[in-house]
């Protein structure tokens, strides 16, 4: 490689790095000014602000689940680069416009665009990665991408705990002036040559999304893949972002403050991308490092309910380590862009990723059932966990191992 390339590829890494930083920075933000900011336009209740809270951080999921399947779709059809400008952009114009907002109404709409924007920047940063890299080193970019991203939930936990020094509004400032220079940076990023010489393949379809669904092969594996994810989301739901509720079920003298330990398990979540995806190259395997991650998890959580309990600091060391153990998200990334041709690569890799943080709202209404029937909160959440944990494993098992495959081919 030349040098030229040597610093292409460096940029390639930083900027889609930078890119998940600004995504994961915009979804924890929302989660720790929830309550903060729905106050500052007039929404006082307890109850309307729960009400609202949940109202408004499902439109923005809603949007991140169809802004994956049409970045990813955008991705394969016109390249990976049209992606990583058009999703930052829109994002950067909802988050400025979000500082502005007066009305729940306009909340609701500028999170649904804003997560629609952000759906792009993950799974266009690792499939654009992945196909610049070599074979043996494409995990450690993607491990980058990952651990890099992570730290914007500290960024923006840190942030929103100083609501007297920096306004809830300008949280939203922040994130949208970062994007924009995001938007910058990216002017001198090369798109893929895998994307390019497809490109020239006229008679090859693009980015076909009902391809996945084609036969039942094709679907499983697409299935598979988002199902082996879901178990990183099912924790930090469960365990970090209703923290506060955790506490109060677990009976806890002093009640968690969930912008702490979402920092916390977003610290923890850092290390754990590094080390699984160390782990990964070590093992030159994608599915064992999955697997030995999900089985920490299972040991973490029993730590969490435990130990966890006794104590704030134990409780926050616990959300650390449930991070850490969750922290397989550059290796299941990695899995789904390696899983797929590169005329669906994009599509794949933009809208599991997508699909994953989508499946919250399905685990909190799955457990709310289990709580109408009298279930006690804690119990109908590890009944859920059983059954993602167990869809997972037996998903993995489904799962080719695709370390050292070439991923210049088309489906």
């Amino acid at each position: 490689m030349s040098e030229t390339q040597n610093k292409g590829l460096k940029l390639l890494i930083l900027v889609a790095a930078l890119g998940y930083f600004v995504d994961v920075y915009d979804l924890v933000l929302f989660g720790v000014i929830r309550v903060i900011s729905l106050k500052g336009i007039g929404i006082t209740s307890d109850a309307d602000i729960a009400t609202y809270g949940k109202m408004l951080f499902n439109y923005q999921m809603y949007g991140m689940l169809i802004g994956g399947i049409f970045w990813g779709i955008l991705g394969d059809k016109k390249g990976r680069l049209s992606v990583l400008f058009g999703s930052i952009f829109l994002y950067s114009i909802a988050n400025v416009l979000n500082g502005m907002i007066t009305t729940i109404e306009q909340y609701t709409i500028l999170r649904f665009i804003a997560g629609f924007g952000l759906a792009g920047e993950l799974g266009a940063g690792i499939t654009l990665v992945s196909e610049s890299m070599s074979k043996e080193k494409r995990g450690y970019g993607t491990t980058i991408i990952a651990s890099v991203g992570v730290i914007g939930a500290v960024v923006a936990s840190l942030l929103a705990s100083y609501p007297d020094l920096i306004n809830w509004r300008t949280n939203y400032y922040i994130g949208g002036a970062m994007g924009f220079a995001l938007l910058i940076m990216r002017i001198g990023v090369a798109e893929s040559s895998m994307y390019k010489n497809l490109d020239q393949e006229k008679t090859v379809s693009k980015g076909n999304f009902l391809s996945l669904f084609r036969n039942f092969s094709t679907f499983s594996k697409y299935f598979s893949v988002i199902i082996v994810g879901i178990p990183i989301w099912y924790c930090i739901n469960t365990f970090v972002f209703f923290s506060k509720e955790m506490g109060q079920a677990m009976n806890m003298t002093d009640i968690p403050v969930p912008a702490k330990a979402i920092m916390f398990n977003y610290i923890g979540l850092c290390f754990g991308d590094i080390a699984s995806g160390l782990i990964s190259q070590y093992l030159k395997s994608r599915k064992k490092a999955i697997l030995l991650f999900l089985c920490l998890s299972i040991l973490s959580i029993t730590f969490y309910l435990t130990v966890g309990k006794q104590n704030l600091t134990y409780f926050y060391i616990a959300c650390t380590i449930v991070g850490f153990t969750a922290g397989y998200w550059a290796v299941f990334n990695i899995t789904a862009s390696e899983q797929f041709g590169t005329n669906l690569r994009a599509t794949v890799t933009t809208s599991t990723p997508n699909f994953v943080r989508g499946a919250v709202p399905l685990v909190n209404i799955l457990a709310g059932g289990f709580i109408s029937n009298g279930q006690s909160y804690i119990n109908s959440y590890l009944y859920v966990g059983a059954i993602v944990f167990g869809l997972a494993f037996i998903a993995l098992l489904t799962l080719k191992e695709t370390f050292s495959k070439d991923l210049n081919y088309v489906e």
